[in-house]
């Protein structure tokens, strides 16, 4: 399914909300999508973004509408977490493409589902994040695949922050099931472990909740308490096929790290890796009898990327080949996620049921 690689792919977006803007700002420059639709629960906010889009032409829609819209070809999910699966399932059901932001579903039975509809469709899913398309996790990437590091012993990804609510005006889903450390940031930084080191077979997690409330820090609701339901602080061992052990800590409870996002370490060098939740950064690399750490060049990735650079990479990747922000990868890192949490409750380690090639490089 799909519009021909040499035609713009007609996008429609459900689901206006914060991170939606970023996704707008990027269709100037997204050379094979063109987008045609916005559609939101609030047909006031939908109507505005219309309005106010970067590009011309676009229309406010509802969401029914936009469904069912023949001028939408692939259908950009920016719902939060628990719609999903509901709007991928309804877009599916329409004949359109989808590609969503992660995670891919709330659940991994939802990632199932949403996954074997479109097969049974003939239609395609991809997903975020997308940030490892950029400079700075595939310029790692080919220090990896070139043997700069040797043998890939083990990694560490981390990610503190004292909590969402401090800058969010509407919180609420972070701290419920569902959200959490893990299951909002853990995408950015498994989705990259595994586009560095290949999947993983099994994990075992711990996880702790610190605070029973929150109070919102900014906007109209600022003063205001609302609960924890969900873990806040979990952490977790990732087994690799290849047999490196990733160290996951991601915390919505501590205040600051020093560490870095992300570490590879291997048997001839070490390796710095740039947020995952950005598309660019500096990857340094310290080598076996060396005393100070190296600057890489740039050496592959997308450059000057932004969101929707995945989108943009399914749009032009022929439909016999599986695009590099792919639904199967999303569906194994949402089952690592979760399975990391049903171990932290459970005490024992999860073997995971999916696996997934690494997706393609993106060379320069």
């Amino acid at each position: 399914m799909g519009q021909p690689v040499t035609s713009p792919t007609r996008v429609g977006i459900v689901g206006v909300g914060a991170i939606a803007g970023q996704y707008l700002a990027s269709f100037r420059t997204l050379e094979h999508l063109r987008l045609v639709a916005v559609a939101d629960l609030d047909m006031d906010r939908a109507r505005s973004v219309a309005e106010s889009a970067p590009v011309p032409g676009v229309r406010a829609l509802t969401v029914d509408e936009l469904l069912a819209d023949p001028e939408v070809d692939v259908v950009l999910n920016l719902t939060i977490p628990r719609a999903h699966a509901d709007i991928a399932l309804r877009a599916i059901a329409a004949g359109k493409d989808v590609y969503g932001e992660k995670p891919l579903t709330a659940t991994v039975a939802e990632g199932v589902e949403v996954l074997a509809a479109a097969k049974a469709a003939g239609v395609r899913v991809a997903c975020a994040p997308d940030t490892v398309l950029g400079t700075g996790v595939q310029t790692a990437r080919a220090a990896v695949d070139a043997g700069l590091i040797g043998k890939p012993i083990s990694a560490s990804a981390t990610m503190v922050t004292p909590g969402h609510e401090r800058w969010h005006p509407n919180p609420d889903f972070y701290y419920a099931p569902g959200g959490g450390p893990l299951l909002d940031m853990g995408p950015y930084y498994v989705t990259a472990l595994v586009s560095l080191l290949g999947p993983v077979t099994r994990v075992i997690g711990a996880a702790s909740h610190t605070r029973a409330e929150r109070t919102i820090g900014s906007g109209p609701r600022a003063g205001e308490v609302i609960p924890v339901t969900t873990d806040s602080h979990v952490t977790g061992i990732l087994t690799h096929a290849s047999g490196a052990l990733s160290t996951l800590f991601m915390s919505f409870d501590a205040v600051a790290t020093r560490s870095s996002n992300i570490e590879i370490h291997g048997e001839a060098a070490s390796l710095i890796v740039p947020d995952p939740n950005g598309f660019e950064g500096d990857v340094r690399i310290r080598r076996l009898g060396e005393d100070d750490w190296e600057t890489l060049p740039v050496s592959a990735g997308y450059p000057g990327a932004s969101r929707g650079i995945g989108l943009d990479d399914f749009a032009a990747t022929p439909a016999d080949q599986t695009p590099r922000a792919s639904g199967d990868l999303a569906l194994h890192v949402l089952e690592i996620m979760e399975s990391v949490l049903t171990s932290a409750h459970s005490g024992s380690a999860v073997t995971i049921a999916s696996t997934v090639e690494r997706p393609a490089a993106v060379t320069i």
